[in-house]
């Protein structure tokens, strides 16, 4: 197997290359002007790794997979096209009205709680580009009216005229009946050629978005419309410097739903974090390989901290109305939870309650940490973790990146030192107990929220930061069980490599399986079937398109189940794709009961207040080859063995303990599987930097992986 896979992170861009058995990591900064700058310097380290030219892997390997955070930025940058929107006649206001709700959405709890003092996030489309169409479709496809296309044309002359760059078309009940949304499309290829308009796009939300809810549909279209211009023209860049230097098979796509696809079958909408759910899914292969049961998987780079359950039995957490920046969306989506807590997280004074706030800003690659030395002027997590003695100044990645020492302290003193009346050490303890403090937050609510204990969660700690800060998260939160991954500083990458091309299709329904007012069970298994047959074959000619023989086609199917009207619904994995009689729905029962007991507790289920589906959904997907984690457990304690001589010993400072400790320091190459280490201890490796805080035993393991076990 030779694979190359990027994650193109806030900070760093990280490569994973798979070369014939060889797992090579390497990281380089973000060049956010020219991606592909970035892509080629990562991938240069890798290859004088091979000792191999850059056009001699490429044109070897199989395939390019890409994962990347682009269109999340370039939302919150607001850097997008003009765009012109046409909607049913009487619906103009649906948009900017958004349903009141709109005002709080992406907002934190508090934001939410005082909704007549939120602020509206800035429209991606304005009023006055909203047009309305003369037509209508009932809820079940009917006609009600017929498209008027003297109207319509009338319409789309008066958007591109007020300089619409980009075409979004939200007609009410598209997605039971698009025929007046295809039409649309044809009328305005019709009036604007390409060789009049250019290749201007147009975007059909029923394509965007197959399940109802007009307003959730219409901002699914209208994002994915407003970065389109954005992905389109990067991903091209990158596809085009792929076949400068010699790639000619497709570039693949990370999708957000877990799986990837060729560029020509990728939605913008679809790409929005990528990066992490790239590593959600590694988290996933590597949990199922080893069988590490539950795992919470936890990635802290320079930028922000990102969280995602995997549950033992393949039951994977979705969102599916989830909310990018402050938009709500319909699109199926795995489901994170993103903080902005990272290594470039930004430190300053809190003057409410006199302490240390950290983030969500962050300095990211350009400047970066004021230890950067590359005109950074704030104290950031980094400069913290570099003055408590965590860091080495000279190999800090891979010896890449020099850190400054005395503009650390520079930028920690003249920002809260004064305020804070305290000593340099001080303030950056501060700011490595807030941070933490931060990001066992987020992820004690995380798990809380799904009705889980996270005593019963094996922690995976990965990304530039995540071995760093892993202890002081876990000891806040009772987990005694953490792992660093192998290549842990570019796991995300590692799940990009991993992914199989996929395409996820579902539809919303009301469908009961159990009625408790008539005590029947659900019996009409043809449209049940029929429902699941359609959803097969649309994701089977996804792939079909991209050149996969239609034998090699697998399919998972998916059930959102609930008791009653309970808000809680519980997606349930059901192995046998078909209803025949009895006995298929009383097994769909028992998954269901199963599932809920295990999240919920045994006896929690109830039945008595009856059964529906939500929701069908079926994953389309052919298997690729993968990387192959050996056994990683650690040996029992009777096993391990002690560790060599450390190599150094360091002066570093820990959260909860008075004064310096003398800290021993080794190098993760040195440490052997089944060598235990007692905390405090610094192990360094050119890409990360393993901290073990007292109280904490680290443990090597195989293949490079790492466990910290509470003493």
């Amino acid at each position: 197997m030779r694979r190359v896979s990027v994650d193109i992170g806030g900070t760093f861009t990280d490569c994973f290359v798979v070369w014939d058995g060889k797992y090579i990591e390497a990281k380089a900064l973000t060049t956010h002007h020219n991606l592909a700058l970035g892509f080629n310097e990562a991938l240069s380290k890798a290859y004088h790794v091979l000792e191999l030219e850059l056009e001699e892997i490429l044109s070897q390997v199989d395939s390019v997979r890409y994962a990347t955070t682009l269109g999340t930025n370039a939302l919150i940058e607001h850097k997008g096209p003009k765009i012109g929107m046409l909607v049913t006649a009487g619906y103009e206001a649906t948009v900017p009205l958004s349903r009141a709700r709109g005002y709080g959405e992406g907002l934190d709890n508090l934001g939410q709680q005082d909704m007549p003092n939120a602020q509206r996030p800035d429209p991606l489309v304005l009023p006055h580009m909203i047009r309305g169409v003369r037509e209508r479709v009932d809820f079940q496809g009917n006609l009600v009216m017929a498209l008027d296309e003297d109207d319509l044309r009338v319409q789309i002359r008066e958007l591109v005229d007020r300089g619409a760059e980009i075409i979004v078309v939200a007609l009410v009940n598209a997605v039971v009946n698009p025929a007046h949304e295809q039409r649309t499309e044809e009328i305005l290829l019709e009036e604007y050629p390409s060789h009049l308009l250019g290749a201007i796009p147009i975007i059909l939300s029923h394509q965007v978005a197959g399940r109802k809810g007009e307003y959730v549909r219409a901002t699914s279209a209208i994002v994915d419309g407003y970065l389109h211009n954005t992905m389109y023209h990067a991903l091209s860049a990158l596809e085009q410097n792929l076949r400068a230097h010699r790639y000619e098979k497709p570039m693949l796509v990370i999708h957000n739903s877990g799986g990837m696809a060729q560029l020509n079958s990728t939605d913008a909408l679809q790409t929005i974090h990528s990066g992490p759910v790239s590593g959600i899914g590694a988290s996933e292969h590597l949990a199922t390989q080893c069988d590490l049961g539950n795992v919470v998987a936890t990635d802290m780079g320079g930028t922000s901290y990102d969280i995602g359950i995997v549950v033992e039995g393949g039951i994977k957490h979705y969102d599916f109305n989830p909310v990018i920046d402050r938009w709500l969306v319909s699109v199926p989506m795995v489901h994170l939870v993103t903080l902005g807590a990272g290594g470039g997280s930004v430190a300053s004074y809190d003057r409410m309650y006199n302490t240390v706030k950290c983030g969500p800003e962050s300095a990211g690659s350009d400047p970066g940490p004021a230890c950067y030395d590359r005109g950074g002027m704030r104290p950031t997590v980094t400069d913290a973790d570099l003055l408590l003695g965590y860091l080495d100044p000279k190999n800090y990645a891979g010896g890449s990146i020099p850190l400054n020492p005395r503009r650390a302290k520079s930028a920690i003193e003249d920002a809260l030192c004064d305020d804070l009346d305290c000593e340099v050490i001080d303030a950056a303890l501060l700011i490595r107990e807030k941070v933490d403090d931060n990001m066992a937050n987020g992820l004690f609510t995380e798990l809380r929220a799904r009705g889980y204990d996270p005593k019963d969660f094996t922690m995976l700690a990965y990304g530039g930061n995540g071995p760093l800060h892993c202890c002081g998260i876990a000891q806040n939160l009772n987990i005694d069980r953490i792992m660093a991954p192998p290549l842990s500083s570019v796991f995300s990458a590692v799940g990009a490599g991993n992914m199989h091309q996929l395409h996820i299709h579902e539809t919303s329904l009301y469908m009961v399986l159990y009625d408790s007012n008539s005590l029947k069970l659900f019996d009409d298994y043809d449209r049940f079937n029929h429902i699941v047959a359609d959803l097969k074959e649309l994701g089977t000619q996804d792939l079909i398109r991209q050149g996969v023989p239609r034998e090699e086609i697998c399919h998972d199917l998916e059930l959102d189940l609930r008791y009653g009207n309970q808000l809680v619904q519980t997606t349930a994995v059901i192995p046998k794709h078909e209803m025949h009689g009895v006995a298929d729905v009383l097994a769909i029962i028992e998954q269901f009961a199963t599932d809920y007991g295990k999240r919920f507790g045994e006896g929690s289920q109830a039945p008595e207040a009856g059964i529906r589906i939500n929701t069908i959904r079926v994953a389309a997907f052919v298997r690729h080859e993968t990387v192959k984690f050996e056994d990683i457990k650690p040996l029992p304690v009777e096993q391990r063995r002690k560790p060599p001589k450390p190599e150094s010993v360091r002066t570093c400072y820990f959260v909860g303990h008075e004064g310096p400790c003398e800290t021993p320091v080794w190098s993760r190459a040195s440490i052997e599987p089944g060598v235990q280490i007692e905390g405090p201890a610094v192990i360094a490796s050119e890409v990360t930097t393993f901290l073990v805080n007292p109280g904490w035993n680290f443990v090597a393991a195989k293949q490079g992986a790492s466990w910290f076990l509470r003493a």
